[in-house]
């Protein structure tokens, strides 16, 4: 049996996608009533292909949780120019540059090794590489952010060394970085970290190195998985910030509202993402 309310939303968010895209130029420059001044620096990492969902991730950010000292996108090397200039085009604090500017000249071998042959190894050479000074948050770009998210401000007070992130709802790992079934409790997710110092990653980079066989698709996400725990990370409330796929095969999003901090629309629910888009 046809399962109409999947499909349809399905068939609406693609029509929403496509018609964003259409008038993306229009919309990159609407004001955003936004003067509330957040003391966080972003970064998310995207792509040429993902310009429509970084432009409407950026907008919701700023509209709903405040104007952050900086929100820089790391471009993947596939930016056009004129997406660039569009980008920034959102808000003075928007800014992008190249992921080969921000890169640390003293990354594992490994890591680069890992980077020339995955985007996900870009990712993480990405994520390694983040200056930190102050509260910094990294963001995927397909992630929505809701009114209430106006608490991550909270989190910018912090005199301990913390570190937090997005708790996923399946442990999506490469088990052959996995050294002991109890490492793949309280999984990680890549997509959405804060941290306000420099994060250890030595345990599992030693681990990268000893790799046999190539990376994958979940090994930038098993790297970060091992490095926030080791790091003693504390997860955001499930409740609030939200990675859940229970939803897929349904026509509404069940967690999107205004009391919500954000969602990560992953692959499995990524048409929900635009039926929950504003401007």
């Amino acid at each position: 049996m046809v399962n109409i309310g999947y499909h349809a939303a399905r068939t609406q968010g693609k029509f929403i996608r496509n018609l964003y895209t259409k008038f993306i130029n229009i919309i990159g420059t609407l004001p955003i009533k936004q003067t509330r001044q957040i003391d966080i620096t972003v970064y998310s990492f995207s792509c040429e292909r993902d310009l429509p969902e970084q432009v409407a991730s950026i907008r919701s950010f700023i509209r709903n949780i405040g104007i952050p000292e900086r929100f820089i996108v790391i471009s993947d090397g596939s930016y056009s120019d004129s997406s660039c200039k569009l980008l920034c085009r959102i808000h003075p604090c928007v800014d992008v540059i190249p992921v080969t500017k921000l890169l640390r000249n003293d990354l594992p071998q490994c890591v680069a090794n890992y980077a020339q042959i995955h985007p996900l190894g870009k990712k993480l050479a990405a994520l390694m590489s983040i200056p930190v000074n102050g509260t910094t948050i990294y963001t995927d770009s397909d992630i929505l952010f809701f009114p209430g998210g106006i608490d991550l401000d909270n989190f910018t007070n912090l005199q301990e060394k913390a570190c937090y992130y997005l708790p996923d709802c399946s442990a999506s790992l490469d088990e052959r970085l996995i050294y002991d079934e109890n490492e793949k409790m309280q999984p990680v997710n890549a997509g959405f970290l804060l941290f306000n110092h420099e994060l250890d990653w030595s345990l599992a980079i030693e681990r990268l190195e000893k790799l046999t066989g190539k990376p994958m698709y979940f090994t930038e996400q098993t790297i970060a998985h091992l490095t926030i725990h080791h790091n003693q990370g504390k997860p955001f409330c499930s409740q609030k910030y939200i990675l859940n796929v229970e939803d897929q095969f349904i026509y509404p999003d069940k967690f999107a509202s205004p009391e919500i901090a954000m969602r990560h629309y992953v692959n499995d629910v990524r048409h929900k993402f635009w039926l929950n888009v504003g401007l």
